[in-house]
């Protein structure tokens, strides 16, 4: 589990097509602190390390199954691409987002940029199926950062980013076009199938 409060912004080192993907992240994390087999949303992924080292930096390597490829935005993953990163909660840790699965449940769009003052407004696009779980004032994880929804038309949907989480995360960098994780909000899943057989 996760908050969605990103900790960390990595960089892909290194990409490895085997059976299955292999990435290198580095990151700033002390990998003595990382267990193998721990696991670390990269970009809202929930991925398992499989292997850690300090040369040139330090890095975790983990193995991506192509079902997960196909699922989220790993696959326009490119070497010197950002992740957000965010490793797994421990009992005790405050809860600063919301809580956050690291299971991506579909791909949104940017579909518009704008400056507002020094925050910036972004709107996306989510998947037809997925809409309907995403409601003004509620939360969702985008490439992992637990977010507040500030509006609601059919799909489209608009985040207000302030500069503390633009230089923090990898949303600085946000342009029309990118392909960005989703994650609805699991208690707006469980209303939404109360609804259904309710």
């Amino acid at each position: 589990m996760f908050t969605g409060i990103i900790t960390d912004i990595g960089t892909v080192l290194e990409l490895e097509q085997r059976g299955d993907l292999r990435a290198r992240i580095g990151t700033v994390y002390d990998v003595d602190s990382i267990d193998l087999g721990a696991s670390i949303a990269c970009n809202g992924v929930c991925l398992t390390v499989i292997a850690l080292g300090r040369e040139p930096q330090n890095w975790f390597d983990v193995e991506i199954s192509a079902e997960t490829v196909g699922a989220t935005n790993v696959g326009s993953w490119r070497e010197g691409a950002r992740v957000n990163l965010e490793r797994a909660l421990k009992v005790g840790d405050e809860l600063g987002g919301h809580i956050v699965s690291g299971h991506v449940d579909g791909v949104a769009e940017v579909v518009d940029v704008r400056d507002e003052g020094d925050s910036t407004r972004v709107t996306f696009r989510a998947p037809e199926a997925l809409a309907k779980f995403i409601a003004p004032k509620g939360s969702v994880a985008l490439n992992g950062t637990s977010l507040t929804v500030n509006e609601v038309a059919g799909a489209d949907f608009g985040i207000n980013f302030i500069p503390h989480t633009k230089s923090e995360t990898t949303w600085g960098d946000v342009a029309v076009g990118d392909k960005i994780n989703i994650e609805i909000d699991t208690m707006a899943r469980y209303v939404a199938r109360l609804r259904e057989y309710g």
